[in-house]
Parts: structure tokens; sequence; C-alpha cells
């Protein structure tokens, strides 16, 4: 009889309740995925590791989060803050304002395993109107009490950290509604602590939840979909995976409330004006470091998935499935939704997390060329109007069996798309046995996407025993971004930062904007200035001052904007 494989025996239960592990459990509290056998094996083997290390987690978090950190702010604040929003929304237990003080950062996560509690608020306010916050700002700008915002906690950036201690606003809790839909505009308003699902329910469902002749959708759709709100979209000028047909964040902003510190900014709903410099643009990215964002008015589209097309493709090599690509970004016959190119190595893995790798499929294109090592998977689908989308589908056939492409049909499409959300579950398996799996990110043009593709992948294959998985998610025209995971054992937390900064130095060095759609935050706000220049922080600075001239949104670094000078890194290539 064969001897049977081992399988780790991946976590899967309840947390205890009020532990750490709780809070960095990534969106479901009963949610998992775990690696498939050829993605452990893949890990063991390159980690130099055997089966026997896996039958030991460790820091696994299990522990209660302990009561002991004093809130500071004195009792008078508390009161005050507390008649504003009502008593039973008001918090200064330990777990509410650790909970609301990490993302989903690597960082987060070591911490919280480690039990470390750093930089959480003093309290957290839950408001339940727009009054509300416009009086808790007010109250704090007196006082000089730090404000910070929270929605859906996905952030990968410590935006959301509380750095100077003060408050924090959870949005998740009241301010989750939709104030206006606007079938003939094709517009819908809504609060910014509102769902991503929530959202995309309401507007699916518009015709019996608005009396509304079809249904709609907004196409944002980010890899956090399901535990992201539209404030954090905004803010910081996110993108969902379908975005290069649907457009970004900010491509869907038509209008925005915000409360800020010196007065209200309400921009008007217009399609499209030539009444100086958009505000609406000014506004979009300051990540809370301007004011609170109230209500965000939204264009929304068609909803028609009976019209999807999937597809996926497999090149030979790197350098034909990249100039495919930009052909078809700049083919001028309609752009695809989702459009994702992985190079070789993430292909590779890619192929083993579909459970493709093995299969007679695999063979099959490995008779014909298509070498592992070497071959890059596309794959994505086109939407809209059906004509429309089935010509951009077979548009795409076309330019890629012209550079050499074989089709690889819907099938791989459709089992990224079932794992499309749940994959950040897989690190937490990972890293019960010391292995980091982190992401970071930034945009390139057509002209210098190989010289930071190489240049990136070189820094993270200068630690041994490191995967370096890199694809394009988000196309233009003129460009794309690069999406860079990889995967190391590493549990220390020194060590973790000092090749993330490595990283990021390497996405400086060779000339790529530091952040396509995680936003900036303040772990990659020292590397800002580098990007942009002096003299554009300083026109933030100059716009901070006017809407928040006591400094209290978001301080500790957020955008560069209170950054010590000794934290500016500055890389030349």
């Amino acid at each position: 009889m064969a001897k049977q494989e081992f399988v780790p025996e991946w976590f899967e239960g309840d947390m205890p309740v009020g532990s750490f592990r709780s809070l960095l459990k990534w969106g479901d509290p009963k949610g998992f995925k775990h690696p498939n056998k050829r993605l452990y094996r893949l890990m063991r083997d390159t980690f130099k590791l055997d089966d026997e290390y896996f039958r030991h987690p460790f820091g696994m978090g299990m522990e209660k989060v302990p009561d002991n950190v004093p809130c500071r702010l004195e009792e008078k604040h508390l009161v005050a803050l507390g008649a504003i929003v009502s008593k039973e929304n008001i918090f200064t237990d330990v777990y509410h304002r650790l909970g609301v003080a990490y993302g989903k950062t690597m960082l987060d996560a070591m911490r919280l395993r480690k039990g470390i509690i750093e930089n959480i608020p003093d309290v957290v306010l839950h408001p339940r109107s727009r009054a509300d916050l416009r009086a808790i700002v007010d109250y704090c700008n007196g006082a000089s009490i730090p404000v910070y915002i929270y929605g859906g906690g996905s952030s990968v950036t410590r935006g959301v950290e509380a750095v100077k201690g003060g408050v924090t606003l959870d949005m998740r809790v009241y301010l989750n509604k939709v104030i206006k839909f606007d079938e003939k505009n094709h517009t819908i308003t809504v609060e910014a602590g509102m769902s991503g699902p929530e959202l995309e329910r309401v507007l699916r469902n518009a015709r019996e939840v608005f009396k509304a002749s079809h249904q709609y959708t907004c196409g944002h759709l980010p890899q956090s979909f399901e535990y992201s709100a539209v404030g954090g979209w905004v803010t910081t000028r996110g993108s969902g995976q379908n975005s290069t047909y649907y457009g970004n964040a900010a491509d869907m902003v038509i209008a925005q409330d915000y409360v800020c510190p010196a007065c209200d900014i309400r921009t008007g709903e217009f399609p499209a004006a030539a009444t100086g410099p958009d505000v609406d643009q000014i506004m979009m990215g300051s990540e809370g470091t301007f004011g609170v964002l109230y209500s965000a008015t939204l264009r929304f589209r068609m909803y028609m998935p009976g019209n999807t097309r999937r597809y996926s493709y497999i090149f030979k090599n790197w350098e034909d499935a990249k100039e495919a690509a930009r052909e078809i970004m700049q083919g001028e016959f309609g752009l695809p939704s989702v459009f994702r190119l992985s190079d070789p190595e993430e292909s590779d893995v890619a192929l083993k997390l579909y459970g493709v790798e093995g299969t007679i499929l695999d063979a099959f294109m490995r008779v014909q060329g298509y070498k592992q090592g070497e071959r890059c998977l596309l794959l994505g689908t086109a939407d809209g109007e059906d004509g429309f989308a089935r010509h951009v589908a077979r548009s795409i056939r076309r330019v890629c069996e012209h550079h050499g492409a074989m089709s690889t049909t819907g099938y791989v499409q459709k089992k990224w798309e079932h794992g499309r959300f749940r994959d950040p579950y897989l690190r937490e398996d990972l890293q019960d046995y010391g292995i980091m799996m982190d992401t970071l990110e930034c945009s390139v043009n057509w002209s210098n996407l190989e010289a930071v593709h190489t240049g990136v992948r070189e820094f993270c294959h200068s630690r041994p025993d490191t995967i370096c998985m890199t694809h394009m998610s988000h196309f233009y025209p003129q460009g794309c971004n690069l999406y860079f995971i990889f995967t190391a054992k590493i549990d220390d937390i020194d060590e973790y930062l000092a090749y993330q900064r490595g990283i990021l130095d390497s996405i400086q060095k060779y000339g790529a904007a530091m952040s396509h759609h995680h936003g900036i935050g303040k772990s990659f706000a020292p590397w800002l200035e580098g990007n942009i220049g002096p003299e554009s922080i300083a026109l933030f600075r100059a716009i901070k001052h006017h809407l928040d001239p006591n400094g209290i949104m978001n301080p500790g670094g957020t955008i560069a904007l209170d950054l010590p000078d000794s934290e500016r890194r500055f890389m030349k290539a």
C-alpha cells in the first residue's frame, strides 16, 4: 500500500473570544483556505523544511487581549464625546481600541501574533450621523485631540493606525446607508461606512430595492471587496479587479461630502466641469488627513452577467505575453474587464493553486512547448453589452494567438474567480509556521515596465529561498501596475521590515509610482517625496493647513504630511 502523503493539520475552528487571533483573522471568522498539496510541497521544499516541521504550529495568537493599556484622555473629554454619540457608542476597552488601530498588513499580523499592542486610540466612537461627525470634529479640534477614521479595516499601509492616540471613528456601525439613488443619472450616493458587498447588493437588486428598471453595478471588486468600505475606496484611490473596464474608484466618484476641522467641503454632482482644479481629485487620496468623508456619489453601470465572456491563454514566454497585453490595451477595439497577466514564477504557482499542474491540460501544454519556468498565464473577462463583450473577447483571442498563445479556455478563469476573494486566508496557515506572505504594488508605463520588473525581483531574490510572484492586474493604453507577492520564512519583525524597505527602495529606484491602488498610509510615506517631488508635498501641506490648521486629522506620518525629515528615503537609479 502506498504511503499516504502528509498533510499539515491546518487550523480550522472557533477562535477564543477576545483573542489576538480574532483580530488578525482575515474576514469571515469561519472562513479558511488551506494550501493544496502542490502548494504545500512548494513551500516546504523552497524553505528547506520537512513534514515534521509542519506538525508544530507556533505563535498562533490564541491569547486573550489584555485590558492593560489605559485611556489617556481626561474624563471631561470622555464625558463630552459620550454626550455627542450617546454612552452606548463610546468604548475605551483595549480590544475595541486595538481592533480599529491595526489593518491587514503583515506587520499588523506579526504584532498581533506576538501580543504587541501599540499606537491604539484612547477611545473608539460610533458616530450615528453627519451631525455627530461635525460635533466630534469640532470638539476634537478645540481640544487638540487626534482623529482617525476606520472603515472596512482592510488597509495594507498602516493607514488607520492611531500613532498619536486620541479618537478613532468607526464608520461601519451606523454610517452605512444609501442617501440617494438616481436612475436617470446612473448615480448613487452612500455614506462612507457602506460595505462593498452591501453596495453591490442594493445595485444588483435595484429592481426590488429602488423599483428601478434594471440591475446595476459599480464594478468595483478589489480582493478585499468582502471586507472593504466605500470610504476606504475613495480616500485611497483604490482599484477593483475589474478596473480595466469599469475604472478605478477615482473614476467612479461624481461628488463628495467631507467634514473638515476648518470647514465642510461638498462638491457638485456634475459629469464633468471646467471650474478650476478638480476639488474631488484633490480630496481623493487624502486618506483622512484633510477631513472625514461622510458620503460619496458614485457612477454605476448596467449589470449584465449573462454577457460575460471568460478566457485564459498560456504564452511561451514573458516577452510575447507583455507585447500581447500592450497591443490589446492599445488596440482600440474595447477594453476587457478582468485582465490579469502573470509572469513565469507566478504562472507556475497559479497552475498549482488552480489544480492545473499534473493534469492532461498541463501535459498537453508541455508537449506544445509551453515550458514550466517560462510560460505565462493571461486570464480575464469581457463584460458589457453582449455584442461588445463578444467582440472584445474575439479581439483578445486574435492578438493572443498572433503572439503564439494557446487558449486554456474559461476553466482557469473560473477557478481564479472561485478563489479570488479567499486567497488572503492562505497567509494565516503559512504564518502559523513562521512563513510570511505579503504584497507590494506599483504603477509603471510600458517603457519602464521591464526595468521595474527585473530590478525589484532581483532584490526580492537576493534573499535566499524566497518566492516572488508578479502579475499585472490593472491596465491602461499607457501602462499597467505591477503587483509583487513575496513569500519567505520570516518570523522576526525587524527582518521583515528591512526586507520590505529594500523592496520599496527598489520600486522607487527603478522609477515606478510607489502605489497604484493601495494608497500610501504611514508604511510607504517615507518614499513619497522622492516619488512625487518636494513641491507636490508642499502643496499637500498647504491644503492640509487650510482644511486642518491644528493637524488633528490622521497624524503620525500619513502621506508624509508630518513625517520627520530623518525618515524620508530617496533612492536613485
